[in-house]
């Protein structure tokens, strides 16, 4: 699964992908950030998944700098990975793994 754009909505916090099936995902940047797939955020490399802990849907969420995006950069054709407002850049979100985050009801089934 690819996206054909991706865009972020700061005024609504929001990473909103269209994907290559016509799917249309609007993900708060704070669910992003809850999710971060990196060592670090995931408490050691063994905790680590390939896809988001489904926990994560139902926990509050950050807000403020920790949830703010300031920069989204490519990670070769596969992922992305973001700069936060607080400085942390390390997770590498893959497409099935951003995928896995959509929020909606048809997702969320």
């Amino acid at each position: 699964m690819k996206p054909t754009e991706i865009s972020i909505d700061k005024k609504l916090g929001l990473l909103i992908i269209q994907w290559i099936d016509n799917h249309h995902s609007e993900i708060p940047f704070g669910l992003v950030r809850a999710a971060c797939p990196c060592a670090a955020c995931r408490g050691g490399h063994e905790n680590m998944r390939a896809m988001p802990d489904p926990k994560v849907f139902d926990q509050p969420l950050p807000e403020g700098a920790k949830a703010e995006i300031k920069d989204i950069e490519m990670v070769g054709s596969y992922a992305i990975s973001f700069l936060w407002g607080d400085g942390h850049h390390f997770g590498i979100y893959h497409w099935d793994y951003l995928r896995a985050l959509c929020p909606c009801s048809e997702c969320r089934k």
